[in-house]
């Protein structure tokens, strides 16, 4: 069963370091064309490990709709 939340990364101030990359533990994060971080809604676990070392604070968790 997946996680309740998972990282959004708002690319107006993502600045594709890649420091997110480096800290997921499912690999969930990729930076997309040099640009951007992504997030892989279903290998993320939730575990914010991105939200904390993100330096330009641009992820948050939010929480995943219940489908009936």
């Amino acid at each position: 069963m997946p996680s309740k939340r998972f990282a959004l990364v708002d690319p107006t101030y993502c600045v594709a370091c890649g420091c997110c990359v480096k800290v997921c533990p499912m690999s969930a994060i990729s930076v997309w064309r040099g640009v951007t971080a992504q997030v892989d809604r279903i290998r993320c676990v939730g575990c914010g490990k991105c939200v904390r070392e993100c330096p330009a604070g641009t992820i948050s968790l939010v929480e995943r709709e219940v489908q009936a």
